[in-house]
């Protein structure tokens, strides 16, 4: 009996370690943000401090991502999102694309804040060249705060970063049960937790009881680029002008000056500029800095333009990003205006 007893024991003991070892890799990268913000009042969402918790304290918050996956963390940077820089974005790049390139992870995470989330995705979608999840989290509700809705967002994202059925999505972006396309997705909204959507695009799936339901088999969007950032170090300056009645064309100028080596016109409408800035954007062209036109109205297609060159289905703080990356390739204007599929 004493014999049967020690080796149904091991038995199980050695049945334990396996199936530790067999959970799925999930290396998160933490940037800060409201998901690790905190206040000294519970019903405080607005005024708490963002990137107050590192990531061992995320990951001990939520112990049922441990069921999940076998969890390792890394504090690539803590701010608010609104800080986040280029040094940091090539950083997470080059740290992610070695990550995944390991035959032991599954997939990543990076928890961000909400504010600049959708450039992060989309720079990661286009920078990142392995068919392994990449899942940037947030959270609308700071750690400290009644209901908070980070520890849901990230136990769902460390599920989706394992998932098998996530590969080949490029990099996506899970909050409030939803999962969207980091080439797609878009903030709508300042403070409330449904602030993430695609309008013409739609969502990629949902979280139902805990576990991630597609819509779609894995798609590869019309046009995407792809970029190595391997050798970079920095990405040349671009800066983002908003349209309006009267717009100031010195502002333009001042860009340049400043060191700017593209541009990008947050227009009205269909791009649409007033004609004494369109005058100036044609000068710029003519000297070869690039001028990519997008629009203000959150959403829609910005057609090719006779004057700069139409931003597609690019919004403005995207259109930035890919610029960069061109200008970083060396892309000449035509090519870039393939890019943007002008």
């Amino acid at each position: 009996m004493q014999r049967k007893l020690l080796a149904l024991l091991i038995g199980a003991t050695l049945s334990f370690h396996a199936s530790a070892q067999d959970k799925p890799g999930v290396t998160i990268y933490a940037t800060g943000g409201t998901i690790a913000g905190a206040s000294k009042s519970n019903t405080d969402t607005t005024g708490y401090q963002p990137g107050a918790l590192g990531v061992e304290v995320l990951i001990n918050a939520v112990p049922e991502m441990k069921e999940v996956a076998t969890i390792s963390g890394e504090q690539i940077a803590n701010v608010g999102s609104f800080d986040m820089n280029t040094e940091v974005l090539l950083k997470l790049a080059k740290s992610i694309n070695r990550k995944l390139a390991e035959n032991g992870t599954a997939g990543v995470v990076i928890t961000h804040g909400t504010d600049t989330t959708e450039e992060t995705a989309f720079f990661l979608d286009l920078t990142v060249a392995s068919p392994k999840p990449v899942v940037v989290v947030g959270a609308m509700r700071p750690a400290t705060a009644i209901s908070a809705d980070g520890p849901m967002n990230l136990l769902e994202a460390v599920t989706l970063a394992a998932s098998p059925q996530a590969r080949n999505r490029g990099a996506m972006v899970v909050l409030n049960d939803r999962i969207a396309s980091g080439f797609y997705i878009t903030k709508t909204n300042s403070l409330m937790i449904d602030t993430f959507k695609s309008a013409e695009q739609g969502y990629l799936g949902a979280f139902v009881g805990g576990a991630p339901k597609f819509y779609f088999e894995p798609a590869r969007p019309v046009g995407k680029p792809a970029f190595d950032v391997t050798r970079l170090d920095k990405l040349p300056k671009v800066a983002v002008l908003y349209t309006h009645q009267e717009s100031d064309i010195d502002l333009l100028d001042a860009a340049v000056k400043g060191g700017a080596k593209g541009l990008v016109i947050a227009g009205v409408g269909n791009g649409n500029v007033p004609t004494a800035v369109k005058a100036k954007i044609k000068e710029l062209s003519a000297a070869g800095i690039p001028v990519v036109i997008s629009t203000r109205t959150g959403s829609g297609y910005v057609t090719a333009k006779t004057d700069g060159i139409g931003a597609g289905i690019y919004n403005p703080q995207k259109a930035r990003i890919l610029l960069q990356l061109a200008l970083a390739q060396g892309a000449d204007l035509a090519r870039i205006r393939g890019y943007f599929g002008s």
